[in-house]
Parts: structure tokens; C-alpha cells; sequence
């Protein structure tokens, strides 16, 4: 990669470094890897929400973090970069994994992964974390039902915290209102100015 296709092909994330899709790196993936299903074929802007909203509101370091409907895994892995944390990447697409895989070597983490729909995580699994991550995972209108039940089993679960970031679908405000009502949620917009000019919704539970 020469430093003229580093500045043009890639951007700097809030000290991640994220390959574009034009880059020579991602080309070369999508020819050696099955496409996408899941939309988890690029950078999300909601991950922009998600970074910026814990770089204020941060875990603590060292927490076992677990980033579901990961794609390519860049949330995970600036908490692996900025926190010391012990990240899982999941996701129902497989075929994710070695964009996601890429991006942590090109960025020194050790990122684990693992191939399940979220709505299959049990009780059990999610005991085995400390805080729940995910952006722009909440989608269509029958994710809704879903993303709440995985919520209501993170707190059942004893699991810390739960940060969602998304830009604002209706699927996505009806999870954030109902956990405004069963849980002690934080639920609001949030604006990331420029270079990354995006703006969104975060839904925050401890």
C-alpha cells in the first residue's frame, strides 16, 4: 500500500484506520471471499455515532465487549484500541469476518468472532460480557421485536451496559422507546461534526 492510496483509499476513524471500498486491500477481499447478504459490505456512518458517543461516555477499560451485527467490526475494534478491551465480534454473516479480521491486523487488535444471528444469543452467552455494542443493527420492522428481547436478556444476564447507535429508522426508535420505559435508558440524538458529518440516535442502558 503505497502512502498515495493510504490518503485517498482510507480514513482515519477516530484513530482506527478504515479501508475504503476502493482500496486495492478491500478489492481483493471481495474477490477471494463470498459477497456480503446482511449489508455488512462497507463502513456504516452509525458507527461514527458509536465511537464518538464512547469516547465521551466511555466503558471501563479492559471490559469484555461483545459487538453484535458486527460487519466489519470497526466499533470493536477502537474499544479493543482505546479501552484494552476483550471484543467478540458477531454477526450472521460469515462472510464479514475477513473484512473484519483485515481491519484488526491492519490496526494491532486481537478481535474473536463468532457466527450467530443475534436473536440466537442466550442468557448464558451474554453473561459472559460486560457490555453490548451495536450500530445501525435494527433495520427492518420485525428486528424490532428481536433487538428488544436481546436487551431485555443482556440485563437479565447481569451484563453492564448496552450502546445502540443508529440513524433514525422507526424499527430502531420503537426498541429505544420501550427500553425508556423498562430500563434506566439514556435516548437521544447525537451529532458527530466534521471530518465524519453524521448525526443519529444513541440508546444507552447501565
Amino acid at each position: 500500500m503505497t502512502k498515495n492510496e493510504q490518503s485517498t483509499n482510507s480514513r482515519d476513524i477516530f484513530g482506527v484506520h478504515v479501508l475504503k471500498n476502493n482500496h486495492s486491500d478491500i478489492r481483493r477481499l471481495k474477490r477471494e471471499n463470498q459477497a456480503a447478504t446482511i449489508h455488512g459490505n462497507k463502513f456504516w456512518k452509525s458507527t461514527s455515532l458509536m465511537i464518538d458517543y464512547l469516547s465521551v461516555a466511555p466503558p471501563n477499560k479492559r471490559w469484555r465487549v461483545l459487538e453484535i451485527g458486527s460487519g466489519w467490526g470497526i466499533s470493536g475494534i477502537y474499544c479493543a484500541k482505546a479501552f484494552d478491551a476483550k471484543v467478540t465480534a458477531l454477526d450472521a454473516d460469515s462472510s464479514v469476518f475477513p473484512f473484519l479480521q483485515h481491519h484488526a491486523q491492519i490496526n494491532h487488535v486481537d478481535i474473536a468472532t463468532l457466527h450467530i444471528p443475534y436473536q440466537k444469543v442466550s442468557k448464558a452467552m451474554l453473561s459472559e460480557f460486560d457490555m453490548v455494542i451495536g450500530s445501525d443493527i435494527c433495520f427492518w420492522d420485525d428486528m424490532e421485536d428481536l433487538l428488544f428481547s436481546l436487551i431485555n436478556r443482556a440485563h437479565q444476564a447481569g451484563v453492564k451496559r448496552v450502546v445502540m447507535t443508529d440513524p433514525g429508522r422507526p424499527p430502531f426508535r420503537g426498541v429505544a422507546e420501550r427500553c425508556c420505559e423498562k430500563f434506566d435508558a439514556i435516548y437521544d440524538h447525537w451529532s458527530v461534526p466534521y471530518p465524519h458529518n453524521t448525526s443519529g440516535l444513541v440508546l444507552d442502558i447501565a
